[in-house]
């Protein structure tokens, strides 16, 4: 995937990670890097699982990168002492 692809990615598994925690949205930059790293911290998780990880846009790595973004956001939130899950 080209780097126009990983933020674009990012975008859009941060912005729907940060809705489904919070009832808003983090901020565009924010959510990029939220959805970048919840991808990586997902694909890790199913890694370390035995699940077979995908590096391609798929549904599954969508799904994959949207909940590592949930942990990421929730530990976010638990360490700067932010509300999440409304």
């Amino acid at each position: 995937m080209s780097i126009l692809g990983w933020i674009f990615f990012g975008l859009i598994t941060g912005f729907i990670a940060s809705k489904v925690v919070n009832a808003h949205g983090q901020g565009c930059i924010l959510n990029i890097v939220l959805g970048i790293v919840g991808a990586v911290v997902g694909g890790a998780l199913f890694n370390f699982l035995g699940e077979p990880v995908f590096y391609h846009f798929s549904f599954k790595s969508m799904l994959i990168a949207i909940l590592g973004a949930i942990v990421v956001l929730l530990v976010w939130n638990a360490l700067t002492g932010r509300k999440g899950l409304r």
